[in-house]
């Protein structure tokens, strides 16, 4: 099935297929409330981002964006369509990413904050937990801080 798969950057006439995969994987991995943050994201603070297709249909989508002078690439809301996990296909959008952030002159660190409901994805990937905060993306849902160390 990965044959099928295709990676583009993200355009804005897929902004409602990009939310309707956030609604598909919320309260699982996403509070409710996160959506504003993700139209604020994808309108304003997305500077790479990209959705996965299989046979043009969008089923993931997922960015990157660079802080700190460009010595730190940061992976940000990345998810895929629920039929589609557990598949493969989430690792190649992240190690499509990272290959993306280690082209970039100066980077020196690779970091991803996500929840303890898909650290274990991103640990699976070679990243390392660096700190936990409580409740930071809503009630119930913590940050975890982790960077890249392949």
């Amino acid at each position: 099935m990965n044959t099928d798969i295709e990676i583009r950057p993200y355009t804005a006439t897929d902004k409602f297929d990009v939310l309707t995969l956030l609604q598909l994987n919320t309260p699982r991995f996403f509070s409710p409330e996160e959506e504003e943050d993700l139209i604020h994201y994808l309108d304003h603070e997305a500077e790479q981002y990209f959705v996965v297709t299989r046979h043009y249909q969008i089923i993931g989508a997922g960015g990157i964006n660079l802080t700190d002078n460009n010595q730190t690439g940061k992976i940000s809301w990345d998810f895929l369509h629920p039929d589609f996990q557990g598949k493969g296909i989430g690792s190649r959008l992240l190690q499509y990413r990272i290959e993306k952030l280690k082209a970039v002159a100066g980077i020196k660190t690779i970091r991803v904050r996500t929840s303890q409901l898909a650290y274990g994805f991103y640990e699976k990937n070679g990243f390392v937990l660096q700190e936990i905060t409580k409740d930071y993306w809503a009630k119930g849902y913590d940050m975890y801080d982790m960077i890249y160390r392949p």
